[in-house]
């Protein structure tokens, strides 16, 4: 059974080094000969014990891992006896209830971040029960949950990458935490977003050091593994090195060809790549490898082992959200995104839940033809004259005249567009942008679409009602060229690099530097980690330490706050471009 739907390609159990450019499996080494490949050496380690607990996230199919692990133990004349943990969940009737004050109610998008522990979802008195189900040599419990049952056991924890979850999803394979079936992709995202991931990360950073082994789930017929000390050890110390990521790529209904023809190692056989998610992390993974072999792990456990380490000094503010985000949005031969804005701070606070709002800016990677921005409104525009006009075309599906009340300004190559929250906005077509933000990344109030149907064949949301409470109305006329388009400073010349600061608005809470590196740049991070990314030029060199790193065109990569200085050297013979951004 195919149990994934999506034209991305399984993580590979060992990496092709052939590929040139931009890495899709960029790697940190570990300890060699620590990751295992196989359910057979999995269970090796663990014929000696009693009891097992076998943990994870949605999306894991414990179903087959039992099949396939019971085929293992039979091979060391060992036949356990499974005790399925779903059976102490409370009734689909109890869930529902609890989790209705997040889920926002007929909302198609939006709900707010669940204030519940995965506890919660269970009966107490039936866990309690299920621990006493031990029978003869072996007895594994096992599900989303396990870890609660009080036994003496090790415990075995299954990840699986967020972006392999909705493939799982669209393919009607998994379910909702405590749902008795899969539903609509787009219905089962939201309640993994506001409840399922919120509710296992808890759990897991609870239960993180008590982990025995962990193992990476994605793969459809294979595993990777290690143990858990090796895993949590091999997260502190890639904190005193670079770090990247593992991007994932998706088709959107204005997707373009950029990603497509300028990244190799990407299925061709799609319609467009709309996004790279470069470094969002609560979706986003760390790919380790050990001597050849591959295992992922999600970025939201490296800030639950090495938070600090990470963030350094920030680490007080935000705990364990990496608070920026990196991504591309592709509309090269595509579409106009939709007309939008983000969420104001105590709006996203009151009605979503989240600690920080939805701030960004634009940064143009590459253009072609008539690229531009739409940005900030044209003079004399008043609500109540938007928003007549933007429900007008919604109600009539009539176009709506986006240059009459919506400025444009054709980009260049290296501008900087800065979308405070409630700032009215869209990317238009044949432009890459960088968009560098805050973390939230979900909270985007459509308020008109160009009347087109997404890549399902159905209309996409429209926001219009929340869009309106939010939208910054004197964000308009010369005020935008001056506020909302950064004009770089000149900070610092030498012989071997300028450092330009290029001012993001007052309401951001990070800052953007760019480096023009012509030989080698000494950096100190001042205890902050730095989000870098190469924006002109083949390739740099950043050496950590004596250790180097090298990345290529259009790499996000991220310096942990615990590395003190760096030192990035231009491998090319013209001068190359780098982004910084920071927290403020």
């Amino acid at each position: 059974m195919n149990i994934r739907k999506t034209s991305q390609y399984e993580l590979p159990i060992t990496k092709n080094e052939s590929a040139e450019g931009y890495d899709i499996y960029p790697t940190h080494a570990i300890t060699a000969n620590s990751i295992h490949i196989g359910y057979t050496s999995l269970v090796t380690p663990l014929i000696r014990y009693k009891a097992i607990r076998i943990d994870g996230f949605t999306g894991i199919v414990f179903d087959d891992i039992r099949s396939r692990m019971t085929k293992a133990f039979e091979a060391f004349n060992l036949v356990p006896h499974w005790v399925d943990v779903t059976e102490a969940l409370k009734s689909p009737q109890e869930i529902e209830k609890m989790i209705e004050p997040f889920m926002g109610g007929d909302d198609p998008v939006f709900g707010k971040i669940a204030t519940i522990e995965l506890r919660d979802f269970f009966n107490v008195e039936a866990l309690k029960d299920l621990a006493t189900r031990s029978q003869g040599a072996l007895t594994i419990f096992y599900g989303v949950g396990a870890s609660l049952i009080e036994v003496n056991s090790p415990l075995v924890f299954f990840d699986i990458p967020k972006n392999e979850i909705q493939f799982r999803s669209r393919a009607g394979v998994v379910r909702n935490l405590g749902a008795t079936a899969s539903q609509d992709p787009k219905v089962m995202y939201k309640r993994f977003y506001f409840v399922d991931w919120i509710v296992i990360n808890r759990n897991l950073k609870s239960i993180i050091n008590a982990i025995d082994f962990f193992v990476d789930g994605q793969r459809s017929d294979e595993i990777t593994w290690t143990s858990g000390k090796i895993w949590r050890e091999s997260l502190k110390n890639i904190t005193r090195s670079c770090i990247r990521a593992r991007p994932w790529f998706e088709p959107g209904a204005w997707g373009g060809s950029w990603i497509k023809r300028n990244i190799q190692g990407l299925n061709k056989d799609v319609i467009n790549y709309a996004w790279s998610f470069e470094l969002i992390t609560p979706e986003n993974g760390i790919l380790l490898e050990s001597s050849g072999v591959l295992l992922e792990t999600s970025f939201d456990s490296l800030m639950f082992v090495a938070g600090k380490e990470v963030l350094g000094t920030d680490a007080s503010i935000f705990g364990d959200l990496f608070p920026i985000r990196f991504d591309f949005l592709d509309t090269f031969d595509g579409g106009n995104l939709s007309v939008q804005c983000h969420p104001r701070k105590k709006y996203i606070r009151e009605h979503f839940g989240e600690a920080i709002t939805q701030e960004e800016t634009y940064y143009i990677l590459d253009r072609q033809k008539e690229s531009k921005v739409y940005l900030g409104f044209n003079e004399g525009v008043t609500p109540d004259q938007f928003g007549a006009a933007l429900k007008r075309s919604f109600e009539m599906k009539e176009t709506f005249d986006v240059d009459r009340y919506i400025q444009s300004f054709v980009t260049q190559k290296h501008d900087l567009f800065l979308i405070p929250p409630g700032t009215i906005h869209a990317s238009g077509k044949d432009t890459l942008v960088l968009e560098i933000s805050s973390t939230p990344y979900i909270y985007t109030f459509k308020l008109y679409d160009w009347l087109r149907l997404d890549l399902d064949g159905k209309p996409r949301p429209m926001n219009i009602d929340r869009g309106l409470e939010n939208l910054a109305f004197d964000r308009s006329g010369a005020a935008v060229d001056r506020d909302l388009i950064s004009k770089p400073k000149l900070l610092e010349t030498t012989e071997a690099y300028d450092l330009y600061q290029l001012p993001t608005h007052p309401e951001h809470l990070y800052e953007i530097h760019r480096y023009k590196i012509k030989t080698k740049a000494n950096i100190r991070t001042h205890d902050k980690a730095h989000v870098l990314s190469l924006v002109e030029g083949s390739s740099i060199e950043i050496m950590v330490g004596k250790k180097k790193f090298e990345y290529q065109y259009a790499e996000t990569v991220l310096i942990p706050a615990a590395v003190q200085t760096y030192t990035v050297t231009n491998l090319g013979s013209s001068p190359v471009m780098m982004i910084l951004a920071s927290i403020k």
